[in-house]
């Protein structure tokens, strides 16, 4: 693969950012069949051509390039000589005739090759619910997260590869004053390219071993930094996702996605153990200072899983406990019943614990919709099929389509299976044998206090 982040190639893929666009595609998504528009020799140009395909293909195509490396400019669906020319190295290197217009068959192959170094790299649009800020991360080469209130990271097991998404109040901001001290913090970086405009700044070069790339803007006093730093052994990987991520990066996103998280957040629990041990929504639990069980205490977030958005949450010395009966039914198939505990400035929720009817419906993915989507703080609600067993846990998440218009988000309700939230709690050591099946007694309020 070749070497990519010069100078102007950064450049590019941030100025994609800045004006908000996202690659078209996320990881397991299967690439829309479009049909490429025949060439005709004399008449037209390649980039006439791809203007006459809808937007959206040109931004899959340019998305697809990139990941197989061969395309380092801003994905924006906009046509350029970088484009044509990257389409005809990728079609040399497949020992076809450089054409500069893809045929179905190329199409088809560069598809399934992109789709697939996504999946390998665990691509995701993620939003991150400290800030709001949307990005793309790719979830398996940097599996490790942690968050606080003033920010997130993300890194590789062995610390080769790191992403950090950064905040803090500065007063009076200025994108060269924001670059000036990015060049100083941390001490020894070797900054080889810089670009600085009114409204964000791009610095790249190498930090000790390892190279790195900061982008960072600002929105009244809020100053918001991405800094991705990876070993120069693992640039042939990492380099695509660089690209992607720039153009991903949303710090300050307009309709779309979360906004920034509430300083008192609610959802709801089930107890699943007479210990102690509290099932509820991850992301609920991201960046508290302190998470509290209603009527109970503190609690400990003391495992999750982040491919299913659960959080394993433990209190000592509760009483009265009544931990719900997980079983080892069937996934439910139509209907369930959603029991959780409505938030308290929202839809006129109270303490009081309440259940709803929702459909089950397939999405694609690895967990289920249920619609209608129950309230605000249910969150982390227990779901019981018909026969009155256990058939997961609801969680409430906005929709978010990632491309180069806004985001329209919506709200959504999933429902992450019985089994994988048995595995779960397998996983960790907790013996969920729980005698009751009244999903009322078993859930409680989950608080997250963020400062």
């Amino acid at each position: 693969m070749r070497s990519m982040l010069t100078a102007t190639l950064i450049f590019v893929a941030t100025v994609a950012a800045e004006a908000q666009l996202t690659p078209p595609s996320t990881a397991g998504a299967k690439p829309k069949q479009v049909a490429t528009v025949p060439i005709r020799p004399g008449l037209q140009t390649p980039a006439d051509t791809a203007n006459a395909m809808a937007q959206a293909e040109r931004l899959a195509i340019q998305s697809d390039l990139a990941w197989v490396g061969q395309y380092n400019g801003a994905i924006s669906g906009d046509v350029s000589e970088r484009m044509v020319e990257a389409i005809k190295e990728y079609q040399r290197a497949g020992g076809g005739k450089p054409t500069g217009v893809l045929n179905p068959k190329e199409r088809q192959v560069l598809a399934e090759t992109a789709r697939r170094s996504q999946d390998n790299a665990g691509w995701k649009i993620v939003t991150d619910p400290g800030t709001g800020a949307r990005l793309g991360i790719p979830t398996k080469l940097v599996p490790q997260q942690t968050s606080d209130a003033n920010g997130a990271k993300w890194s590789s097991p062995t610390g080769t590869i790191q992403i950090q998404l950064s905040r803090r109040k500065e007063a009076n901001p200025t994108t060269a004053r924001l670059a000036e001290r990015e060049k100083k913090e941390p001490a020894g970086r070797n900054v080889d390219y810089t670009v600085v405009k009114p409204d964000f700044f791009v610095l790249s070069g190498l930090q000790g071993l390892k190279k790195f790339y900061v982008r960072g803007t600002f929105k009244g006093d809020e100053v918001r930094i991405l800094t991705i730093l990876y070993d120069q052994a693992t640039e042939n990987t990492v380099e695509p996702v660089v690209i992607a991520m720039s153009s991903a990066f949303n710090p300050f996103p307009v309709n779309a996605g979360l906004p920034p998280r509430k300083t008192v957040e609610y959802g709801t629990g089930v107890v699943v153990s007479d210990d102690g041990a509290i099932l509820t929504d991850r992301q609920i639990t991201d960046g508290c200072l302190a998470i509290a069980i209603a009527g109970f205490g503190n609690a400990d977030r003391v495992a999750e899983d982040k491919d299913h958005d659960l959080a394993l949450l433990r209190i000592y010395g509760a009483r009265g406990l009544k931990p719900l009966a997980l079983g080892d039914g069937a996934a439910a198939r139509n209907a369930v019943e959603v029991t959780g505990i409505s938030d308290p400035q929202n839809q006129g929720g109270g303490a009081a614990v309440s259940s709803i009817k929702a459909q089950v419906a397939p999405t694609g993915g690895n967990d289920p919709a249920l619609s209608p989507a129950p309230a605000v703080g249910f969150s982390g609600a227990a779901a019981l099929d018909g026969d009155g067993k256990f058939a997961g846990i609801a969680l409430l998440k906005p929709a978010i389509i990632a491309g180069a218009a806004p985001a329209t988000p919506s709200a959504q309700s999933l429902l992450v299976g019985a089994d994988s939230v048995r595995e779960f709690l397998k996983a960790n050591g907790v013996n969920a044998a729980g005698a009751s099946s009244d999903a009322k007694a078993s859930v409680v309020r989950v608080i997250c206090v963020r400062k």
